[in-house]
């Protein structure tokens, strides 16, 4: 008798054909699902290139940057700081407060995917952006965390953000690259903020994320005329603590009712 014969290879590990038709479905509905996103996501990517050799980065810095922080808010809001000579704690502190919201994307998606080992959910998180947690958050939100359904979704989150990782450094890196050719008069600058107000407006689902951005939108405009672009830290901080404020009172009021 075999030490491991097929019928204790299936039970052991599945039916490998089956597994693997299922992996490529899901990666390939992943995929499909960021479509919708990929021009806004690619405008948003090709400005950012532009902005970091415009604000002074060498193309192999810009390069690193885009590969490596993969955040285009952290850039933009760092890239400011970096061309004033701002020091590197305050720059790291800004990138580190825009960049904020990847602790929330970390806890709803902690729940999906902490079946997997610590290496394969740093990855995932490298990979997640913010039209990525949107998107899941759509597709799976109100649906148990069974383990049936552990692959599907895994696979899915993987092509999502596959998808959405290749448009970002593709266009960023072509922005990077013909920085130097976009001609001024474009108006490039008004592109990302189209495309910033695509990735902001989505997530505008409650009261406290509406009141964070319009205290965040006042305050930059009045903290303009700050130092070291520190209207932009200002605004972020202002923003989160109205949130959150208003997060607190609406808990106050649920309870008292």
């Amino acid at each position: 008798m075999p030490i491991l014969d097929s019928h204790r290879f299936t039970a052991l590990f599945g039916q490998p054909a089956a597994l693997g038709r299922a992996r490529s479905s899901a990666f390939v509905a992943g995929v499909r699902a960021f479509a919708p996103a990929v021009i806004a996501t690619g405008a948003w990517a090709l400005v950012t290139g532009v902005a970091t050799v415009r604000m002074g980065l060498h193309p192999v810095q810009a390069l690193a940057m885009s590969a490596f922080v993969y955040a285009g808010s952290a850039q933009l809001a760092s890239l400011p700081l970096i061309a004033a000579g701002a020091p590197v704690w305050l720059i790291l502190l800004t990138a580190s407060i825009v960049n904020l919201r990847f602790v929330i994307f970390s806890a709803g998606l902690y729940p999906y995917f902490r079946h997997l080992s610590l290496s394969r959910r740093l990855l995932l998180g490298y990979l997640t952006s913010d039209f990525g947690f949107l998107l899941a958050s759509l597709r799976w939100g109100g649906r148990p965390h069974d383990s049936a359904d552990r692959t599907e979704r895994t696979w899915f989150f993987l092509g999502l953000s596959a998808a959405s990782w290749l448009a970002w450094q593709s266009m960023s890196v072509l922005g990077i690259l013909l920085a130097d050719r976009v001609p001024t008069a474009w108006g490039m600058e008004f592109v990302g903020v189209l495309a910033l107000i695509t990735l902001v407006v989505p997530a505008l689902t409650d009261a406290p994320a509406v009141v964070g951005v319009l205290v965040a939108s006042v305050v930059a405009v009045l903290a303009n005329g700050l130092p070291l672009k520190l209207s932009v830290l200002a605004a972020v901080l202002a923003g989160v603590a109205a949130a959150i404020a208003t997060e607190l009172a609406r808990e106050r009021a649920g309870a008292r009712a």
